[in-house]
């Protein structure tokens, strides 16, 4: 089995985090921008830490500075994915980088991203859906303009809300007026947890904001009472094991707890995050989760399953891609 052709859902992913490096570099040099300093003598982006990783990924944000230049985006990190397999995926979008939470400009940006989607479904085949994130370390206010933006667009390709940033900046109880104007609006609800904050991240974010779904969550597994609670509860993982191995989470893929979640009942998938800031593709995803695991094929079968189950889209949107995921 080639893991590349499998049919894919991924549901966490970055669309400005999925920026490949030469794009990023092209758009400077067009821009007369000088971002050199975020890039290693391979042209990869080098960063040390997690910190260090959000400044060179909002860096990298300061060339993309028209809806243009997220068209262009969008169709680079489709075609990207959809070379993996990828047939449905769901990407974070940030209005703090698409005009900066005005609504206005917002909706410009947005008719741009989704005129690309469209035309990344008709050429290689993806369907992409988007969900607002703010970022936490932007602080509570500033969210608030975000989930403007996305309560004031929401619909039936704008289907979600979520928070993302770092971890240790407030505490989720902050932007919970931020998701309830999201769920007043209609959409659904994920947030970043459990990666940096440890369990408690996790117990505040479903407590506090009333997620159905968990980015990353994999520091759970430090609470087994959690784990148990989450399991009976349904809510889903977004797990991105090759983003925590190279952001240091756990030093390697045996030490990840993603095996131990799912058998005490997690629904989990596996996404990228922002592949490649971390070297990553789904199909190395599944071969490394193959290697270390004995993944096989019925493995990735019912990760796409949960994947699909949990997504964020309507019924039809649903059923076309499970008749692509029963080919495989």
């Amino acid at each position: 089995m080639s893991f590349r052709t499998f049919p894919k859902v991924e549901l966490h992913l970055h669309l400005e985090g999925a920026a490949p490096p030469k794009f990023i570099a092209g758009l400077a040099k067009e821009k007369h921008v000088d971002i050199s300093g975020i890039f290693d003598e391979r042209g990869n982006y080098a960063f040390r830490d997690f910190l260090q990783f959000l400044k060179v990924y909002e860096a990298a944000t300061q060339v993309l500075q028209s809806p243009e230049d997220f068209r262009r985006l969008t169709l680079a990190v489709l075609e990207e994915s959809a070379s993996h397999g990828v047939v449905y995926s769901e990407t974070f979008l940030s209005p703090d980088f698409c005009g900066g939470g005005d609504v206005g400009a917002w909706r410009e940006y947005l008719h741009a991203i989704r005129e690309a989607a469209d035309q990344a479904e008709r050429d290689f085949g993806i369907t992409l859906r988007g969900i607002v994130t703010c970022i936490r370390h932007f602080g509570p206010d500033q969210a608030k303009r975000i989930a403007l933006c996305a309560a004031e667009t929401a619909d039936d390709w704008l289907t979600g809300f979520g928070i993302a940033g770092d971890e240790n900046a407030g505490q989720p109880a902050d932007f919970a007026y931020s998701f309830d104007m999201a769920r007043e609006a209609g959409l659904r609800l994920t947030a970043h947890a459990g990666e940096w904050g440890g369990p408690q991240s996790v117990r505040e974010a479903w407590r506090d904001l009333r997620v159905e779904r968990i980015g990353h969550g994999v520091r759970a597994i430090e609470d087994l009472a959690l784990v148990e609670e989450l399991a009976e509860a349904g809510v889903v993982f977004e797990v991105c094991p090759g983003s925590n191995l190279v952001l240091g989470v756990y030093p390697n893929l045996a030490a990840h707890p993603i095996e131990k979640l799912r058998e005490r009942g997690i629904k989990l998938t596996v996404s990228t995050d922002d592949p490649p800031f971390f070297h990553s593709t789904m199909t190395r995803e599944f071969e490394n989760l193959a290697r270390v695991f004995e993944w096989n094929e019925d493995d990735v079968r019912a990760l796409n399953q949960t994947a699909i189950d949990a997504a964020f889209c309507d019924a039809s949107t649903r059923d076309k891609i499970l008749k692509k995921l029963e080919t495989a």
